[in-house]
């Protein structure tokens, strides 16, 4: 043979070890598992086979001493030499009653050598023990003869099944009774119950008593002969019945599994259980536990299937590394030129990228771009420059990125989710904090990020900064409200200088009529008429003094501003309309902070725009009930500026007269003129200062200025 010839045939028988090989792998591999999960699931069946061995052993000691104690008792022995004294029944009845409550025990009773019960602890209940004749039980018998009774059964007047262990009652020597106790089994059946995988418990016929699986019970793992179902029926083991069933098992004993085989059905599907049996040779029991081998074959197949796997891996590997080879000469021809055209088209991509990037840098416009998630994705240096922060900082950065304004964070976080859900706002303006704390005003505009086969996968926002632009509009503003605060105190300032021209000469003429009453007043004049005559020359001069000052603040230039106690300047004015406030029966209460920071301003002024404010309270609660006339007045510090107020308790201001009661020549009273509150706000915003007007929630209004402090 040649050798082309031979070569197919070593490539078959090499490829035909190989599947030899994994195949071997394969069933080794299973078979580890299953002899792995068989000896878990062996230690675990006798583990709980000795539990429930315990548990059963445990009952029987718990209430195996019962009847021989009961068995001693003086007046169990009293009733069997005399059953006919019926107070010696009675007694041994509420003994056997008390005991059985304390024990637990379901009933005792005692029998005397004929097996007629003559006591019993249930004696005053329907089923009760009393009268009934037990000598066919096995457990009787057993007892009679001197031993120990040990029998399991269903009761033969009540019915219901239970454990019977029976001592003999011995006097001189000589048995002359038995004493029984019955127990029932039903708790250890609930335990079963709960259990995962059937437990069941057989006689010495191979009978189940004791089930977790209620359709076993009084089925046998084997045909009865007919002497065992003579016994059976002859002693009433399990009451009425005269058939036994097969139950409806399997048996396999297979050399590879550590118990027995059991196929069966249980809730309508087929089961193989490993079986476990415990013999107790002392209660003629057998004990069997079972357990589920799903697991096992389940485990098995695992296995088997793990090591399939690792082989086709394995002979996958083999295939893979024999076509690398082949083609990695073909790589090594083909690397050359794909090297060459990388560096080509690297080369390109560089003047490109090099190309946009110098396009992008000379750009004023920030320009930023986010994916479909609002993971920033590209940021030119136009907006690094705008926010202060490098670009190594802002790319993958998700909202709430760090130039946004924290008091913004809430409204750009509900752009940033519309503009995700598509809703991409033409042009916004918003604000930005930079790093080093300033503010950047900008417009954004934004559009969709489309890619090459028209998906969306973001959106692309240009930045402009109008900072400048809104600073220039800021100071226009504020310009024209200097021009409209100009405009105001030179309308105020022709009003003041006409009322000052006006009334400089009846004032001037009233105090010196009064100064010339007071000269030519007897000296035995009235000290009140002379009191008078000084308080008329007092007021005149302090009215003349207030237009002199009104005309020095309409002229800067001959203002008096001095260094003021605030507080002062409240009890002043409130001093100044006692008189008036006593009148009104209005009553005042000032909370005047202490320790205030001084303000500077024009005494005179200031105070009398406290009076205006206190005489316009008055007036607001004329209609209010006289002990609810109240005034408060307060003072405290807000920062930098020192805030006085003056509340009353009167019907407050209506929502659509806030501003006007600040406008000249509107008023609420028939008889006002309108220019106190005008005047007022005018001298608090010339010591640069604030006016306001608020409704209490409790009623009434609230004025409030502020005054700058001194510094």
């Amino acid at each position: 043979m040649s050798p082309i010839s031979r070569f197919p045939v070593l490539r078959f028988w090499r490829w035909g070890l190989a599947a030899l090989a994994g195949l071997l792998l394969i069933l080794v591999a299973g078979r580890w598992s299953q002899d792995q999960e068989l000896n878990l699931r062996e230690a675990s069946l006798r583990q709980a086979s000795d539990a429930y061995v315990l548990a059963l052993r445990g009952i029987v000691e718990k209430y195996g001493d019962l009847p021989y104690v009961v068995a001693r008792h003086p007046d169990v022995l009293t009733l069997l030499r005399d059953p006919a004294d019926r107070g010696q029944v009675t007694r041994v009845d509420r003994y056997l009653a008390d005991l059985q409550r304390q024990t637990g025990a379901e009933v005792l009773y005692v029998v005397d050598s004929q097996g007629l019960t003559l006591a019993a602890g249930n004696w005053d209940q329907p089923t009760t023990f009393v009268g009934h004749s037990y000598r066919l039980r096995p457990y009787f018998q057993d007892a009679l003869g001197g031993r120990r009774g040990l029998f399991y059964g269903v009761g033969l007047t009540t019915g219901q099944p239970g454990l019977f262990i029976a001592e003999p009652v011995r006097n001189a020597g000589a048995i002359v009774g038995v004493v029984v106790v019955k127990l029932g089994l039903e708790r250890v059946e609930q335990a079963w119950s709960r259990a995962t995988d059937p437990v069941l418990l057989q006689d010495r016929h191979g009978i189940v008593f004791l089930s977790s699986v209620p359709d076993w019970l009084y089925r046998a793992d084997r045909d009865l002969a007919p002497a065992d179902l003579e016994w059976l029926h002859q002693h009433a083991q399990y009451g009425a019945r005269d058939r036994f069933e097969r139950l409806p098992w399997q048996f396999e004993q297979d050399a590879d599994l550590p118990g027995l085989l059991i196929r069966t059905r249980l809730d309508g599907r087929p089961r193989e259980l490993l079986a476990l049996r415990t013999h107790l040779p002392e209660l003629g029991w057998t004990l069997t536990v079972t357990g589920n081998l799903d697991e096992v074959w389940r485990s098995r197949l695992k296995a088997e299937i793990i090591a399939a796997l690792v082989a086709t891996v394995l002979l996958l590997g083999l295939v893979s590394w024999r076509q690398r080879e082949k083609r990695y000469a073909e790589q090594r021809q083909a690397r050359v030129e794909l090297e060459r055209r990388v560096e080509d088209r690297t080369r390109d991509l560089e003047e490109a990228h090099a190309f946009r990037k110098s396009m992008e840098d000379s750009l004023l416009v920030g320009m930023r771009a986010h994916d479909s998630q609002g993971r920033v994705i590209y940021v030119n240096r136009a907006l690094c420059e705008m926010v202060g922060f490098p670009q190594d900082e802002l790319l993958g950065c998700v909202p709430p990125y760090p130039y946004w304004h924290p008091d913004d964070v809430a409204q750009l976080l509900h752009e940033h989710e519309a503009t995700r859900n598509g809703g991409v706002p033409h042009g916004f303006e918003t604000r930005f904090r930079h790093r080093d704390g300033h503010e950047v005003i900008c417009m954004v505009y934004a559009a969709p990020l489309i890619d090459a086969r028209g998906l969306y996968r973001g959106w692309m926002s240009s930045i402009v900064d109008i900072t400048a632009q809104k600073q220039a509009e800021a100071r226009q503003r504020e310009q024209e409200r200097q021009l409209q605060h100009s405009a105001r105190l030179a309308s105020v300032g022709e009003m003041a200088s006409t009322i000052a021209h006006d009334l400089n000469q009846p004032l001037m003429a009233l105090s010196n009529f009064a100064l010339a009453a007071r000269a030519m007043a007897d000296p035995d004049l009235s000290p009140m008429i002379a009191t008078a005559l000084d308080g008329i020359v007092e007021q005149a001069t302090r009215a003349s003094d207030i237009v002199r000052r009104v005309r020095a603040f309409i002229n800067p230039q001959r203002a008096v501003y001095e260094t003021l106690a605030i507080n002062e300047l409240v009890e002043h004015a409130h001093a100044l309309l006692l008189p008036e406030l006593q009148r009104s029966r209005v009553v005042v209460v000032s909370d005047l902070a202490a320790g205030l920071p001084s303000v500077r301003g024009d005494r005179v002024l200031l105070e009398q725009v406290l009076v205006n404010l206190i005489q316009n309270a008055v007036q607001a609660m004329r209609e209010t009930p006289p002990s609810r006339r109240r005034i408060e007045l307060s003072s405290h510090r807000e920062g930098g500026v020192v805030e006085i107020r003056v509340a009353d308790q009167g019907p407050g201001i209506p929502a659509d007269r806030m501003e006007q009661i600040f406008l000249p020549f509107f008023s609420t009273r028939p008889d006002g003129l309108g220019l106190g509150l005008k005047i007022c706000r005018t001298i608090i915003e010339a010591h640069s200062g604030r006016l306001w007007v608020a409704n209490r929630l409790a009623g009434g209004a609230a004025f409030t200025f502020t005054l700058p402090i001194n510094p």
